[in-house]
């Protein structure tokens, strides 16, 4: 089975218990049955502080306690992050999203041969393009 990476949207929208793709719940499921974590980049901690700042998301608690709590629930992990990921969201092929957050997460996922879940436009285009694999939620 092929580990599944939470982009920061898709980690939100399963903390709030917002609706899923039933492809997206079907591979959490199915993880979840194998032992397998769902894993979230420590990237994603920047981004939710960065939605806190700006008053795009209000957190129940302090973003970093809020994050913390999240990757500490059972069968979450925080994927590793070397400095080989964060070179290589400079270099990814075809036309990567600009977002900076967005392009670690990507080079997380190409890095670790992980499958994104995530609802954002641009990352399901460059999935299609054949660069990661995705599965909308």
């Amino acid at each position: 089975m092929t580990p599944l990476l939470l982009d920061t949207c898709a980690m939100i929208l399963l903390a709030t218990g917002e609706r899923l793709s039933r492809d997206a719940k079907d591979a959490i499921e199915a993880a979840l049955s194998a032992g397998e974590t769902l894993a979230v980049s420590p990237y994603s901690a920047w981004e939710v502080g960065a939605r806190a700042a700006r008053g795009d998301f209000v957190f129940s608690q302090k973003p970093e306690s809020w994050f913390n709590a999240f990757v500490g629930r059972a069968g979450m992990s925080l994927a590793p992050l070397p400095p080989s990921v964060l070179v290589a969201a400079s270099f990814l092929p075809g036309s990567p999203p600009a977002d900076l957050a967005d392009r670690v997460i990507v080079a997380t996922a190409r890095e670790f041969g992980m499958t994104l879940l995530t609802r954002d436009a641009a990352l399901i285009d460059y999935a299609a393009a054949g660069h990661i694999n995705a599965i909308e939620c």
